[in-house]
């Protein structure tokens, strides 16, 4: 069932979003070569506990920690552990929060310090490709049109897009419907009305889109090990453009 929302449910849900572009624009402060993926993920707990927040992905079907975070070939849902961050390594973090009973749902991919042009375009067509597909977001189009335009980008460009995992919608549930996927055919899939409140969120491969899960049973990697990037937006659906309710302006100032 696809839940819209009132305009004060998404005032809401944009105050979640926000806390958790903070979070992650505090993450971002201390990503680093030496540092572990844990330092991080206790840094994040604090920041989003500091701020009258609770870790969204915290227990959650049982994740262990509060931030999903992947190094290099580790697509998505990484765990945080002692495991410390390298020169020329790629690290997405994904971070959700719950304030004021509604969830917000965003992610990021770092460099960590200098990494080749390979492995920077990569990152720059993903992020690149998550607008693309947040162009198309508009009331009467469909999560077709959404998933066309973040896979011919990024196919386009040399990549592969990830299928087992998609975007969904957001509200007081992390993940509610529609399924949003990062591919299919233009005017496919379900259409998207005023109110709706969805995370597009591109999961794209260096080298072939396969993927698998580690015997964690979290953690997705790419069969060949190649490097992924991911990033992600949770918006609302308006009659114009979409309302992009996440923020990646605390990292990026």
């Amino acid at each position: 069932m696809i839940f819209l929302k009132t305009q004060e449910e998404i005032e809401l849900l944009r105050e979640s979003n926000r806390l958790v572009g903070k979070t992650l624009g505090e993450v971002s402060k201390h990503v680093r070569p030496g540092i572990s993926t844990l330092e991080l993920d206790k840094i994040a707990e604090d920041f989003i506990r500091s701020n009258g927040g609770i870790p969204g992905f915290l227990g959650y079907g049982g994740f262990p920690n509060t931030l999903c975070i992947s190094v290099n070939d580790e697509v998505v849902h990484g765990i945080p552990s002692s495991r410390c961050l390298e020169e020329g390594d790629v690290v997405s973090v994904d971070c959700g929060v719950v304030k004021n009973g509604f969830y917000g749902d965003s992610a990021y991919t770092f460099a960590v310090g200098e990494i080749s042009d390979e492995v920077k375009k990569l990152l720059q067509v993903t992020k690149d490709s998550l607008y693309k597909g947040i162009g198309q977001a508009v009331a009467g189009m469909r999560t077709g049109d959404i998933g066309y335009a973040v896979q011919s980008y990024a196919e386009a460009n040399g990549f592969s897009v990830v299928r087992e995992l998609v975007g969904h919608g957001v509200g007081k549930n992390l993940h509610e419907e529609p399924q949003v996927p990062n591919y299919g055919r233009r005017g496919q899939g379900c259409k998207l009305k005023v109110g709706m409140v969805i995370a597009i969120e591109p999961m794209i491969n260096m080298g072939a889109r396969n993927v698998f899960q580690m015997a964690d049973g979290w953690t997705i990697k790419t069969r060949d090990h190649l490097p992924a990037a991911h990033f992600e937006h949770t918006i609302a659906i308006g009659k114009g453009e979409a309302d992009i309710l996440s923020t990646f302006e605390y990292i990026e100032d």
